[in-house]
């Protein structure tokens, strides 16, 4: 299992706003997490990213397989980077996945950071080969590692090329989302294999982040709109970064898209 955090807001922020400094942040929880459905620390490793588009459209990503309690030098620069989007997530490696550097989200291609909280139970010796087969040429050869996650991302990739999506377009980005949870639900419920698929996407402008799993009630996952901590803001995590009593469940089996302008939509997968 992984935690996420994502932010999407009118204003740029430092990273550390969101990922070091709030009451529960990613930092807290990658040691003392409340809501975590399996494992009970996030120490395999972490990663930022952000985007900077006066520079270009691509985002900036920070990863390490260190645990983010570790590592002196994210400390040191999360206070001084600042943007208006940014998604970070802490990771609890899926059992059997190696703890390295490749299984560490967000992962990035193009203009879309990727993350995935959740697994799919004993992936490299029942789903990986499946979904897999599934990949055009051009996803299967980006791929760097055998995690879980990389996988789901190279699907949605796939999805993506195909729909042509524009940059903030949300509804198409949010279907191409719901379309990828659809096609590993199905294949892993055809296995007998439980998956649990809390995904983030953005593509710098518009943000989609689903609930799901094929068994069960999914990860918790978190939404507040214009918070104390956050004005003009929206922040979406696995667990609430603090006692603000402006933040609500996002449902189970659901996909939430964020246009731009922060408008909000919601709908059943």
């Amino acid at each position: 299992m992984c935690r996420i955090v994502a932010y999407l807001g009118e204003r740029e922020i430092p990273l550390s706003s969101v990922v070091l400094e709030p009451k529960h942040s990613l930092l807290v929880q990658s040691y003392a997490p409340e809501e975590m459905m399996s494992g009970v620390v996030n120490a395999d490793g972490f990663g930022a990213g952000w985007y900077v588009p006066e520079v270009d459209g691509e985002p900036a990503v920070y990863r390490s397989n260190a645990p983010i309690w570790a590592d002196r030098s994210f400390a040191s620069i999360a206070p001084k980077v600042s943007s208006a989007i940014v998604l970070a997530a802490i990771r609890s490696a899926t059992p059997g996945l190696p703890a390295e550097e490749s299984g560490v989200p967000p992962f990035s291609s193009g203009p879309f950071l990727f993350a995935h909280n959740g697994a799919i139970k004993d992936f490299r010796a029942t789903a990986m080969r499946p979904l897999r087969d599934l990949l055009s040429d051009e996803s299967y050869s980006g791929l760097l590692g055998v995690a879980d996650s990389e996988t789901v991302f190279a699907l949605l990739l796939d999805g993506l090329r195909g729909g042509k999506v524009l940059p903030g377009d949300a509804e198409t980005l949010a279907e191409a989302t719901a379309e990828t949870v659809r096609r590993v639900s199905t294949l892993c419920t055809k296995l007998g294999v439980y998956a649990s698929l809390n995904i983030g996407v953005t593509d710098g402008r518009a943000m989609v982040f689903t609930r799901y799993s094929t068994e069960g009630p999914g990860n918790s996952l978190y939404l507040i709109e214009d918070g104390g901590a956050s004005p003009d803001a929206l922040i979406i995590a696995s667990e609430r970064l603090d006692g603000d009593p402006g933040w609500r469940p996002v449902p189970d089996r659901s996909v939430l898209a964020v246009g731009p302008g922060g408008v909000v939509t919601m709908s059943s997968l």
